[in-house]
């Protein structure tokens, strides 16, 4: 064995890549042979396939627990925060928050704008819900069969979805990915989605001027109106829908922007959504007790809706955080074992400046996007393995979890075997390699992210203390080892 380890306990690239491997295997057996996109079970025996292989090396099993329990702690805000998104999705919909939300996001529809509506209203609904699966798979079936009603290409609305419901996904503070994102990257949220916002609103600006140039050519289309006003008819129907509904997003928002704590922001705004439901839809104490552990079910009497509004609590977040869990305990096994160090020894030859910095991240993140098809383990990984190099190099962290986000939760419904990709294949009917030329928020994101690079533009460096502090002498490494910092 001594002949593939190197200098310092780090194994040689080639045996230091080989659990990876292996569970990318099981991962695409998983996904393409079996047919089932849950990458649990995979990332789990991958967890086994690292202990093997440190074990071979030598590596006692505390070590290697050690690091897990090290990397899931990182996540433990993330996951308490997924619990009170789930609770403030019931409550939310419960008060007539998102239904008022949908009801009057339906109203911007007209011919000419469709695409640009329909951009819109999936970004404000997966803003407000913080999913873009979830967003897709309720008011994007809507959209897409309006759109199918005034003669628009399937693959235009289809772009058009996509773009607003990961851009939502991507900036809201509900989401799951914006929230584990710079947990693993050792930066807060706040600033995280302040940095998303250099790449992301230009992105979804120069979208929107596209939406609109391509929209216009449908301008002289029929408006189906009667499946508009069977779903507007519908939520005032069942809820009243008011002003008030609209507290509660007001409160998260102005608490947001004042970078109060985000679990006490969310779950606030989750009380205070039940607190709304009682006054004012009749509600009473136990069914806000009841949807905020295990979700709204809708009973509208149609079918459509019923899918759209059955949503939230804290059991529906249950396969995401055990997700999650497995996705960082991976991570923090292939720590234990070295790959993360070994891949590093090769990736800091290649970031020698700021611009090499973000490419190399970028690259990085797609590449793992691509090769592993979870979105989760794309999130983690990449941050797990280069926040230290960023630190080292005198740059906020925020920085590289904006990239990760812009190459991960934006790229992933690219990507046709990626669990976004085949979600949304899946849900529309639309082939991803089809519509994804004409998601233009997704992959505009990412090229701002290295436009801005090569500028120089919001690329923040640390402070002059901190970068102090990380610089001088020797800089830690993810697995706890030093090593030496660069000029």
């Amino acid at each position: 064995m001594s002949d593939n380890v190197r200098v310092g306990g780090i194994p040689s690239l080639p045996l230091a890549l080989a659990p990876l491997l292996l569970t990318v295997a099981l991962l695409m057996t998983q996904f393409f042979v079996f047919g089932d996109f849950t990458p649990h079970i995979p990332l789990a025996c991958g967890i086994l396939i690292c202990a093997l292989f440190a074990r071979l090396r030598g590596i006692p099993w505390t070590r290697m627990e050690a690091s897990m329990l090290q990397v899931i702690k990182l996540g433990l805000p993330a996951i308490l925060i997924l619990l009170a998104v789930g609770m403030l999705i019931g409550t939310w919909i419960l008060s007539g928050t998102v239904p008022t939300l949908i009801y009057y996001g339906i109203n911007l529809v007209s011919p000419g704008m469709f695409l640009v509506a329909t951009c819109l209203i999936s970004s404000l609904i997966s803003l407000a819900v913080g999913t873009s699966w979830g967003t897709v798979g309720t008011v994007g079936l809507a959209l897409m069969g309006i759109g199918h009603g005034l003669g628009i290409p399937v693959y235009l609305t289809a772009g058009a979805l996509v773009s607003g419901a990961f851009f939502g996904d991507k900036m809201s503070p509900l989401s799951d990915t914006t929230n584990l994102t710079p947990a693993v990257c050792e930066t807060d949220l706040w600033s995280h989605i302040k940095s998303m916002m250099a790449t992301t609103v230009p992105a979804m600006t120069l979208a929107l001027l596209i939406y609109a140039w391509l929209g216009a050519g449908y301008a002289d289309q029929l408006v189906d109106v009667g499946s508009i006003d069977t779903l507007r008819h519908t939520l005032a129907e069942h809820f009243t829908l008011s002003w008030i509904t609209l507290i509660p997003p007001l409160v998260v928002v102005s608490l947001s922007m004042a970078k109060m704590p985000p679990f006490p922001t969310i779950f606030g705004g989750a009380a205070l959504g039940g607190v709304i439901a009682i006054l004012l839809q009749g509600s009473d104490v136990q069914a806000v007790f009841g949807v905020m552990q295990n979700g709204y079910a809708a009973d509208t009497g149609n079918a459509a809706m019923d899918t759209l509004l059955s949503k939230g609590g804290v059991m529906s977040m249950t396969w995401v955080v055990t997700l999650t869990l497995f996705a960082l305990g991976f991570t923090g096994m292939l720590e234990a074992y070295g790959t993360i160090d070994a891949i590093m020894l090769h990736l800091a030859k290649l970031m020698r400046g700021r611009f090499s910095m973000v490419l190399t991240s970028s690259v990085t993140t797609a590449s793992v996007g691509t090769v592993v098809g979870d979105v989760y383990t794309t999130l983690v990984l990449p941050g797990r393995l280069l926040h230290g190099q960023y630190r080292q190099m005198g740059y906020r962290t925020s920085v590289l979890s904006r990239t990760i986000e812009d190459n991960g939760t934006l790229l992933s419904p690219l990507i046709p075997w990626n669990m976004g990709g085949s979600f949304v294949a899946a849900t529309t009917g639309v082939p991803t390699l089809l519509y994804a030329p004409f998601a233009f928020a997704c992959w505009l994101s990412p090229l701002f992210g290295l436009l801005w690079a090569l500028l120089g533009c919001f690329v923040p460096r640390e402070s002059a203390p901190a970068r102090q502090a990380t610089q001088a002498g020797r800089i830690p490494s993810s697995s706890g080892s030093a090593a030496p910092a660069e000029a």
